[in-house]
């Protein structure tokens, strides 16, 4: 492999590691991701739009990327001030709730998108 292939897919590498080890370590991480595949599975048994799809995974993908950004933050923070630190304590703070902003939004894409097929499904 060449130079630069090699190290694209070294980058490769090093992202995938870091998702995993998220996964892995996180305990929100895994809600999230199970939260993520009950909702595509929810989202493909309900036949919704292709429109709907976009919404659905890009809120999915918002949660995600938020709480790899929450992750990277806390261990940094922690790695800087391993003591109680008011300045690390708003950073971490923060950094949560940019995860509940995005949480907020993924559950109202959710019920606006599957709330009515759904209701649909189980009431008629």
């Amino acid at each position: 492999m060449s130079g630069w292939r090699s190290r694209e897919v070294q980058s490769f590498r090093y992202a995938l590691t870091g998702i995993i080890g998220a996964l892995r370590r996180e305990r929100h991480m895994k809600f999230h991701f199970f939260a993520a595949a009950i909702v595509i599975l929810l989202s493909a048994w309900l036949q919704v739009a292709r429109m709907d799809w976009l919404w659905i995974l890009a809120a999915i993908a918002g949660v995600w990327v938020s709480e790899l950004f929450n992750t990277a933050i806390e261990r940094t923070v922690d790695l800087a001030s391993p003591d109680l630190h008011p300045l690390a304590k708003a950073a971490k703070d923060t950094a949560s709730g940019a995860v509940l902003v995005m949480s907020l939004f993924a559950v109202a894409v959710g019920i606006i998108v599957l709330g009515p097929p759904l209701w649909e499904a189980c009431f008629q």
